[in-house]
């Protein structure tokens, strides 16, 4: 197994990821230590196989969460712990294995190389992507793009990246939203109004079918809805920082 990290560690939200997430974790073990698993009130009994896991393996951690609260609330209580344990960047990866978990090596070398930035996972997609979730990405980047003057944000919703921790939980201490699928691309255009610089890597995504084991908890109306409100908040309060932004822009 990898020598352990004191500064970057892998973090994976859960929530009923299905038989799989035992061989997502594994992988991410393979690459990188330690890995920390936040389980998010699941009831498939994922959290007893990962338990079963981790008690035969001193580099991953499982966090049980009580209730389900959302990705956001989950990456939330990982990190603070996180802090309180020293570390200063954490790789968020999803439990159903649709990320890269040989890539963690090149984006956690790309964050010790510039640690005062965020690395944001940029989807390269294969044909089995449904076509309207890669379309309609396209309006949640170009959103992300104008409420941050065009910082450089390579994908907004791909939640394969790294985040400097403490001026994440400054920011999500402050914000009562940023709980649930809206937690990436707030965090993304938060942390860029903060002073946060995005670097982009490509990273591959899969869509896994039903038959491969690939659970998901998307819903189009909900997750759209939640979406809009959220752009539409987020909108508010880049026109509050024009003035700030420009500035910044122009002096950097």
């Amino acid at each position: 197994m990898p020598t352990a990290s004191r500064t970057h560690l892998v973090i994976i939200p859960s929530y009923n990821p299905g038989p799989g997430v035992v061989a997502t974790v594994r992988a991410a073990r393979a690459q990188w230590t330690p890995v920390w698993v936040v389980v998010d009130g699941s009831s498939d009994g994922s959290a007893a196989a990962l338990q079963a896991l981790a008690a035969q393996d001193d580099g991953l951690q499982v966090i049980v969460l009580p209730e389900n609260r959302g990705k956001g609330a989950a990456v939330l209580a990982g990190i603070t712990q996180a802090a309180a344990a020293g570390f200063t960047h954490a790789l968020t990866m999803d439990s159903d294995g649709q990320h890269p978990a040989d890539l963690i090596p090149a984006f956690m070398a790309a964050s010790q190389a510039d640690p005062g930035a965020m690395v944001l996972g940029k989807p390269v997609f294969g044909p089995e992507a449904p076509a309207l979730r890669v379309n309609g990405r396209k309006v949640s980047n170009g959103w992300a793009n104008l409420e941050t003057l065009w910082m450089g944000i390579g994908d907004s919703l791909y939640g394969f990246r790294v985040y400097p921790i403490a001026p994440l939980i400054r920011i999500m201490q402050k914000n009562r939203f940023m709980r649930r699928f809206d937690f990436d691309p707030e965090a993304v255009v938060r942390l860029c109004w903060a002073g946060i610089r995005p670097r982009n890597l490509d990273a591959p995504v899969r869509y896994l079918s039903a038959a491969e084991g690939g659970v998901s908890h998307f819903k189009y109306l909900r997750d759209n809805t939640l979406l809009t409100w959220m752009h539409t908040r987020l909108f508010i309060g880049f026109l509050l920082r024009v003035p700030w932004l420009v500035w910044r822009r122009a002096t950097h």
